[in-house]
């Protein structure tokens, strides 16, 4: 049995299909009855609702698991000692390959949340458990491009001028989904994953207004801002830890590019990796069918 957290989340709702497809048998974690409606809409039997952060929900989880896929909760002050506790239960339970979705570049510590799945990746290492570590770039999201579609507006809560990789997260789901289902070749890896390309916010605008036939600028956003909106709170005083996390990412982005290669995910997928143009050719044409419905 393999279990997933976060599974109806950005990655989950990829990778999830591919490993019922497959016929292997599931165990999803999600936080509310809505995801777990659409986890057993998709054939998943065993759906657990509830908060890993609890001891107990997580002992509960890892009971009878082979295998864990395990993505941590974002934005959350408690991440870290999540990490760890669901290390130590799959340890307990006798879980024979443990699979983190990490960050590309953890050791870039002046990023809260890389900071925090360095010291994940230190204690998965050092715990005696098979392990692979999947490190992906910044997501192509779907969400990110809709601005862009729908106003001609691209924005960004850092520097335009800055270069970044990205990865699309179906092929993040699929090198997932191929590392759980061959445990012996992918353990005791480390993966980079980063499509080909490294894009200012002026690129990317132009990519998006290629794409969409429209003209569409880059702008920059105060980090608060976008997390307001983000959040939907009146005031960061509300959540300081995630504005903390914004904050952070928006003075590393404005001041160093954020970059990585893309042969490795290259030769897991056996396949060139999904390019940012295919991607919001892809989503473009998605926007257009929904405008239409």
């Amino acid at each position: 049995m393999i279990l997933v957290t976060a599974a109806n989340g950005n990655q989950g709702k990829w990778l999830v299909p591919r490993l019922v497809t497959a016929g292997l048998t599931l165990r999803a974690c999600v936080r509310s009855d809505a995801s777990a409606q659409t986890l057993r809409a998709l054939g998943v039997a065993d759906v657990r609702v509830g908060d890993l952060a609890d001891g107990e929900v997580l002992g509960r989880a890892m009971r009878g698991v082979e295998k864990v896929y395990y993505v941590g909760p974002a934005l959350h002050p408690d991440e870290r000692r999540m990490g760890f506790a669901a290390i130590d239960a799959a340890k307990q339970a006798g879980v024979g390959h443990f699979v983190f979705s990490s960050v590309l570049h953890p050791i870039i510590t002046d990023l809260v949340q890389h900071e925090i799945k360095r010291d994940i990746e230190e204690y998965l290492v050092s715990s005696g458990l098979e392990f692979t570590i999947l490190q992906p770039a910044n997501y192509m999201l779907r969400h990110r491009l809709l601005p862009a579609f729908e106003r001609g507006v691209f924005a960004l809560s850092w520097a335009l001028d800055r270069r970044q990789s990205m990865v699309d997260v179906r092929d993040v789901a699929e090198v997932a989904a191929a590392v759980l289902a061959d445990s012996d070749r992918h353990a005791g890896a480390t993966y980079e994953l980063a499509a080909p390309g490294r894009y200012t916010a002026h690129d990317i605008a132009r990519v998006i207004a290629c794409v969409a036939g429209r003209e569409v600028t880059a702008a920059q956003i105060d980090p608060d801002v976008f997390l307001k909106a983000m959040l939907r709170v009146d005031s960061l005083r509300e959540v300081p830890y995630q504005a903390e996390v914004i904050r952070a990412i928006g003075r590393r982005y404005s001041s160093h590019d954020f970059i990585g290669n893309p042969n490795v995910l290259t030769w897991l997928l056996g396949r060139r990796p999904t390019t940012f143009e295919e991607f919001v050719r892809r989503e473009f044409a998605a926007f257009r069918g929904s405008a239409r419905a």
